[in-house]
């Protein structure tokens, strides 16, 4: 509510009170988000490459190593077992990438000093990182509609009701969300939108294939399949691939028995949460004392 006093000449002045509660921040936040929303309509292109690069992946993936790959339990190069089984890996890897674009984003935001003009207005402090990864949630969510229907194209098809299968989308894209916030905390430490998007893809290429998102982990040195079984990622994908029905009885959960194998779906909504929880407060905190 603004109230108004009087100056010591008699004149009215209208004070803004600070921004505070919930229900400030949640409008904040969705301004914010409309705003880059609006941005990305203004750019299409910046979606339309978004779009692109994961529908190579899944043709490449697909056509190039479907008939190289073997899924145990599957006929030795039969494609459509490793395509139901490659998709959930896919829509995994297609959310993820996504932190890079949302750190290039915010960096270009400070580097253009667009943050520091949004600190000086009286709005809720973690109101801009929010609504910017909202809109990128908004963006990865019609990227996935995309490429499924890509996938469905191709052949690939889910054995499970439409509840579980949009479960399995749910939880891709709050893996989505929790990564974006790893995004916005690289954004506001890097100087450059180049180094953002360097320093968002430099560590996912090794975090998206030691998993089980491309081929099955029993393949992998000993230690490395300890690693892919307690990766988040692979817990996500797991989980994606048991509410799509794209689980064959000759692939173990588990090589290694680890519980996330084993409770894929709870393990998924357990790392993506703590992962907003840790990421979420860094990236709040930076951005009280990031300077462009």
């Amino acid at each position: 509510m603004t109230t108004v006093t009087e100056a010591a000449g008699g004149a009215p002045v209208r004070t803004v009170p600070p921004r505070g509660g919930l229900g400030r921040s949640v409008r904040d936040s969705l301004v914010v988000a409309q705003r880059n929303l609006i941005r990305m309509l203004r750019i299409p292109e910046v979606v339309i490459f978004g779009l692109i690069q994961p529908i190579m992946f899944v043709v490449l993936f697909t056509y190039v190593f479907g008939g190289s790959i073997n899924v145990p339990g599957a006929p030795a190069g039969d494609a459509q077992a490793y395509r139901e089984f490659l998709m959930a890996g896919i829509f995994a890897q297609t959310v993820t990438f996504a932190t890079a674009g949302a750190g290039a984003g915010i960096a270009d935001d400070m580097h253009k000093g667009l943050i520091d003009r949004f600190r000086s207005l009286p709005m809720s402090r973690g109101a801009v990182l929010t609504g910017r990864t909202l809109a990128d949630l908004v963006q990865t969510a019609l990227t996935l509609v995309v490429l499924a229907v890509v996938a469905l194209l191709i052949g690939w098809r889910t054995h499970e009701n439409i509840a579980e299968v949009l479960a399995g989308f749910a939880l891709l894209l709050l893996l989505g969300y929790a990564f974006s916030w790893i995004g916005a905390l690289i954004g506001l430490t890097v100087r450059t939108p180049e180094a953002a998007t360097s320093g968002g893809l430099i560590w996912l290429f090794p975090l998206t294939f030691i998993s089980n998102a491309f081929v099955p982990v029993n393949g992998m040195p000993a230690f490395l399949q300890h690693v892919a079984e307690w990766n988040p990622f692979s817990a996500t994908v797991a989980a994606a691939r048991l509410l799509f029905g794209n689980t064959s009885d000759a692939v173990p959960r588990s090589v290694t028995g680890a519980w996330p194998m084993d409770h894929p779906v709870l393990a998924s909504v357990i790392w993506s949460v703590l992962i907003i929880a840790v990421f979420r407060t860094l990236a709040v905190r930076k951005y009280r004392s990031a300077t462009a």
